[in-house]
């Protein structure tokens, strides 16, 4: 337990801030997974369209200590060479 005013203030934030990062780190699994069921359903257009709305996300979320930058660098190449190898 923390002892020192300054370690339960760092204790309160903490857990604010846990809450914050796991609400970001679900809507961003939220939007990568709609890319993904758009890949799967082989709609190019809808696919592109979800990569566009996740590519944001996945980058404010690397911004914001979330998720690694380079690690939020692939999965948008990955996701973009698989939307772009779709046909039609």
């Amino acid at each position: 337990m923390a002892n020192t005013s300054s370690a339960k203030k760092a204790a309160r934030q903490m857990v604010r801030r846990t809450e914050i990062n796991k609400a970001r780190r679900s809507r961003l699994k939220s939007t990568v997974r709609k890319v993904e069921e758009a890949i799967a359903s082989g709609k190019k257009s809808d696919a592109q369209a979800a990569l566009r709305a996740a590519e944001p996300m996945l980058v404010q979320t690397a911004q914001k200590g979330v998720l690694h930058k380079k690690t939020a660098s692939r999965k948008v190449s990955r996701l973009t060479a698989r939307v772009n190898a779709l046909q039609g």
